[in-house]
């Protein structure tokens, strides 16, 4: 970071020479870390094949909006960040607290049987509408708190270090 990059991503799309200078070293160095970051990545050319077969294991979490699902193309996909952005009071807390209680539902339901990463971004998280959308589903109340990992994003630059670090995190719960 004291080079100005703070990510992988950052790092892979770097020009090596540019990466040489910030940083202070050889540019043979450089090629070779922003290699490990596309490699890491998967930063690459892949055929129609690959891309079809990784399409293939994105699923989706319901909304619990069937009319929003439909929008969407059947719910919230997998394997990827979702943003939701809009003027107070559109409902975006609202949606975030849903899905994170409707992951945990089986796949039957609509869910995953998984669990949520909660970064909040505005400092609006309530455990209470948490517990109120369980109880509603019939879901266990400190099961479903305890499926939800939250972390409250101070500022840009830490939201950029909170996703950098979510690896590790979905490392021990792989069904996250």
């Amino acid at each position: 970071t004291e080079a100005g990059y703070s990510s992988l991503e950052a790092l892979a799309v770097a020009s090596p020479q540019d990466l040489s200078v910030a940083a202070g070293i050889p540019l043979s160095t450089a090629q070779r870390i922003i290699k490990e970051a596309r490699d890491a990545l998967d930063i690459r050319f892949k055929t129609a094949l690959e891309v079809k077969k990784e399409r293939m294991t994105v699923r989706k979490i319901t909304t619990g909006s069937q009319a929003l699902d439909s929008l969407l193309g059947g719910g919230i996909e997998t394997r990827t960040m979702t943003e939701f952005f809009g003027e107070f009071g559109s409902g975006k807390t609202q949606l975030c607290h849903q899905l994170s209680v409707n992951v945990q539902l089986p796949p039957e339901k609509g869910g995953l049987s998984g669990k949520a990463v909660y970064i909040d971004t505005e400092g609006t998280f309530r455990w209470e509408r948490i517990e109120n959308m369980a109880k509603a589903l019939g879901l266990d109340i400190d099961s479903v708190m305890n499926n939800i990992y939250y972390i409250r994003a101070i500022n840009t630059d830490h939201q950029i270090a909170i996703v950098d670090d979510l690896q590790e995190l979905v490392t021990k719960e792989p069904s996250i």
